[in-house]
């Protein structure tokens, strides 16, 4: 059974268009985190299980908070120093980062292990998000876009049928 798209919802589907991240961009992390796991991963498995986390609840509260935090630090609208560490993407904040693993979080240690990756390596959308262009922050959205990508694909390795414990004999 498919969960209805609520409100709240589709303004975090919406804030992520205005941000600049689509659905497919998501689930094209996906395809790079699972491609060599799942087999027959399709573009439309990966869209499908990035709609499934961003029905929860937890997911979009973590992301409608991130986002209004970056679009504040762009406006300038933080209090100092808050709004110099926002800017900066400094590394020891790790804030971000907590918001991310709260979306992981929900789908056990392979959405850790996933998230972990491809924080590292930046593919696709995160790349651009992660670039630092001149009055565009991405600070929490960078991380949290990563998170439901892990989280998808987590999901995913969770419904593998070839992932499905064996019984003994």
């Amino acid at each position: 059974m498919t969960k209805p798209v609520t409100s709240l919802n589709k303004r975090t589907i919406d804030l992520l268009d205005q941000r600049g991240v689509s659905l497919e961009a998501i689930a094209n992390l996906v395809i790079f985190l699972q491609k060599d796991y799942i087999q027959d991963l399709t573009l439309a498995m990966a869209r499908d299980s990035v709609q499934a986390v961003l029905r929860k609840r937890e997911v979009q509260n973590a992301l409608i908070t991130g986002i209004q935090l970056d679009i504040a630090a762009e406006q300038h609208a933080l209090l100092d120093p808050l709004q110099t560490i926002v800017e900066r993407d400094e590394g020891l904040y790790g804030v971000d980062e907590t918001m991310a693993l709260s979306i992981v979080d929900l789908y056990g240690s392979i959405g850790f292990t996933n998230y972990g990756y491809i924080d590292r390596v930046k593919p696709g959308i995160l790349k651009i998000l992660n670039a630092h262009e001149p009055g565009k922050i991405h600070t929490f959205l960078d991380d949290l876009v990563g998170a439901v990508a892990a989280a998808a694909a987590a999901r995913l390795a969770h419904a593998d049928e070839g992932e499905q414990d064996t019984p003994f004999d």
